[in-house]
């Protein structure tokens, strides 16, 4: 029996910005996987005929001169969307590249694109959560695959195009044991208790061992060698609370501000949903977004009558 063919789109897209109601594709590049193989490509520069921003020019290194003279939206979005067809799209942050394209297509043709979307950065999460990374470059190093012209479009579509079948070959794997589990799912909810009780309790069990280590140092304890040659140690490190508004003003001048400053998303996210903010305002924030992600997470809900 001949095998499937099993076609994929692999895409990255570089844009004047990270607010894709706002701003526009000034680069795109896919490839079409069949089966993992690559069997064709596509890519294209688009003159956005708008301002880029130059916190994007600074990623991509695509200037305003560099599409000048490229295929506007109107002209490049036909031959983009022949393109991907109706195959599923493979992107990494899937979301971010798949709703500027479905922005420019509503606007180019008046339809949304229908494509299924596939977001590699989650399946590695799932087959790698303990990673500290799950961006482009830890993906492809994880996959000892070479990532050339890193934020340019083709690059970065290269670099997944070939890290891409190795990641899902292990998802599917994962895929088809969870299938299997799925029978059990009761009782792997009862046992999925019981370990995160357990890993509570081994918590506040480590909790009272550290107690008792500092308190060993404190009284002038000397640094302790396990027999396999781990050291425990005592570390004492003092910090500042600071008055923002009078440090600022040198944060800015050193160029440390934003290395200083963190700010809190979730915060400012229900900021701009709520009703305390006048319309003017919430512009203004809106056009500051500098990206866009997905989470998925379960969530255990605690009979608190118990």
């Amino acid at each position: 029996m001949a095998r499937k063919k099993v076609i994929e789109i692999v895409l990255d897209t570089e844009t004047t910005g990270l607010d894709f109601t706002r701003e526009k594709m000034v680069e795109f590049a896919a490839v079409r996987l069949e089966n993992g193989k690559i069997k064709d490509e596509f890519q294209t520069l688009i003159n956005p005929e708008q301002h880029i921003r130059k916190s994007s020019i600074a990623i991509h290194g695509i200037t305003a001169e560099m599409v000048e003279d490229a295929p506007t939206e109107s002209e490049a979005m036909p031959k983009i969307l022949e393109f991907i067809g109706d195959y599923p799209i493979v992107a990494h942050n899937a979301i971010f590249d798949y709703s500027f394209i479905n922005e420019a297509a509503k606007r180019v043709t008046g339809e949304e694109i229908k494509n299924e979307r596939i977001d590699t950065q989650q399946m590695f999460k799932e087959i790698y959560p303990e990673l500290d990374a799950h961006g482009l470059n830890a993906l492809t190093q994880k996959f000892k695959v070479e990532l050339k012209d890193h934020h340019r479009a083709m690059g970065d579509t290269m670099g997944l195009a070939l890290a891409y079948p190795k990641l899902k070959k292990l998802y599917i794997q994962k895929y088809d044991w969870e299938n299997k589990q799925l029978e059990n799912v009761e009782y792997l909810f009862e046992r999925f208790l019981r370990l995160q009780n357990t890993v509570s309790t081994l918590q506040s069990e480590m909790q009272d061992l550290k107690s008792v280590f500092k308190l060993y140092f404190e009284q002038g304890g000397a640094p302790i060698t396990s027999q396999e040659g781990d050291m425990l140690v005592y570390n004492s490190k003092q910090s500042f609370g600071y008055d923002f508004e009078t440090i600022k003003p040198i944060l800015e001048e050193i160029g440390a501000l934003e290395k200083a400053v963190k700010i809190n998303s979730g915060f400012i996210d229900r900021l701009v949903n709520g009703k305390s903010l006048d319309d003017e305002k919430r512009e203004i924030i809106k056009n500051a977004r500098q990206e866009l992600t997905e989470t998925r997470n379960i969530q255990v809900i605690r009979n608190n009558n118990k």
